[in-house]
């Protein structure tokens, strides 16, 4: 005999829906609950740094899934005393396991797109005083004086000490003269990173406004991939791709097991980005050597078509050791390292968003066989391609 009233686990949701991270992260919760649910939810609709629904006062449920923004959440979720995952990481004293995007991730694959285009001179413009925002810089700029390059960083003329995450977003989006005077003054041709695509979209606006030419001498990448954003901006934003599926997803399991009694881990967890949807905005080559920028855009049309350093020759009239010594001063590396850079680069694209077979990603990426795509990725990847998939990609989940 089935058993027609088994108790649903009641969980509330506050997370944002106007933002495309916050959609995302609610999609991968969903997901979960459709694979392993039923779940009765909770939940309203929301924007960053809303106070807590009036709702939530007299609720009476199991567990909290929150994108805690500040101290009145944080008091009204502890109140009720059920298992709760955070998934913002604003506070570091909360008593709620975190998980959240890997920002060093973002900040490598930020560093590693914008040198690809040759560019060796950078800067950051965020909303200065918001938490990721400011830790997003800090990763950027570390991450570049590592490599010895130079870095501006926008700094309002008259930062704003008060208010939460929203309300200091829109100060910087209202006041932009800071924001316009700032890009004027950078040095030129520049890969500017910025802190999200709410602000890659109106520094893309004000770069039009000032007659500077994007990306030929300003190239702009934003973080989010919000393509409502990234879409109407002239032109369109490239953007670092968030895995907020997977985030809401194991969101979604952990406070599964805290709901039956399994202990939070001691540990927060950080969920790489996917990659970089590129657009107009950073579809450039800066290489003063127009020989190796037409060598190097010739590899990133045919790599995976299986081409060797000899077809670049014949594309290029340049002597084998005169392409390498120029290829190697422009982008410290060589015409044979750039082809398996960009063919390791899109079979890290296929796994994480295909079901592709190893056999047929190989043969996409111009691998001779999967055995040898096999060995060279655990070479550079420090692991096998079925573990990088395993990693990046949503359980149990068709991409």
């Amino acid at each position: 005999m089935i058993c027609s009233n088994i108790k649903r686990p009641q969980v509330a949701l506050l997370i944002e829906s106007s933002r495309a991270y916050g959609r995302g992260l609610l999609r991968g919760i969903a997901r979960y609950v459709r694979e392993h649910g039923p779940w009765s939810i909770y939940y309203q609709e929301r924007r960053q740094g809303d106070a807590p629904p009036s709702w939530l006062r007299d609720w009476s449920g199991d567990g909290i899934i929150a994108r805690v923004d500040d101290r009145e959440m944080a008091r009204a979720i502890q109140r009720h005393g059920v298992p709760a995952v955070d998934l913002r990481g604003l506070f570091t004293d909360l008593s709620m396991p975190l998980i959240e995007t890997d920002d060093e991730e973002v900040v490598r694959l930020s560093v590693e797109h914008l040198r690809e285009r040759g560019f060796r001179q950078f800067a950051y413009c965020g909303f200065p005083g918001t938490n990721y925002s400011d830790k997003r810089e800090m990763m950027f700029v570390r991450r570049l004086q590592a490599l010895g390059l130079p870095c501006e960083v926008f700094a309002p003329s008259k930062p704003l000490r008060s208010g939460g995450t929203f309300a200091m977003e829109q100060h910087g989006l209202v006041h932009d003269k800071d924001v316009s005077h700032w890009l004027a003054q950078l040095p030129q041709p520049i890969g500017l990173l910025c802190c999200n695509d709410i602000r890659g979209q109106q520094v893309l606006g004000l770069c039009r406004q000032l007659g500077l030419a994007v990306p030929d001498e300003i190239a702009v990448l934003g973080i989010d991939n919000d393509e409502v954003h990234c879409e109407l901006a002239d032109p369109p934003l490239s953007s670092v791709i968030m895995n907020t599926g997977k985030i809401g997803y194991e969101a979604a399991a952990l406070l599964a097991g805290m709901m039956e009694g399994a202990p939070p881990p001691a540990a927060p967890r950080f969920v790489p980005p996917k990659g970089i949807a590129t657009r107009r905005s950073t579809e450039v080559l800066a290489i003063a050597d127009r020989q190796v920028a037409t060598a190097v855009r010739f590899i990133r049309e045919r790599a995976c078509m299986g081409i060797q350093v000899s077809d670049i020759l014949q594309a290029v009239p340049l002597s084998r050791s005169s392409l390498e010594r120029r290829f190697a001063a422009a982008l410290h590396r060589t015409p044979k390292e750039e082809i398996l850079r960009v063919q390791m680069q899109r079979a890290k694209d296929l796994l994480v968003a295909s079901d592709f077979s190893l056999a047929e990603i190989a043969n996409k990426t111009g691998f001779k066989h999967a055995e040898y795509l096999n060995v060279i990725f655990k070479i550079k990847m420090g692991q096998t391609p079925g573990q990088y998939r395993a990693t990046n990609q949503l359980p149990g989940i068709r991409q």
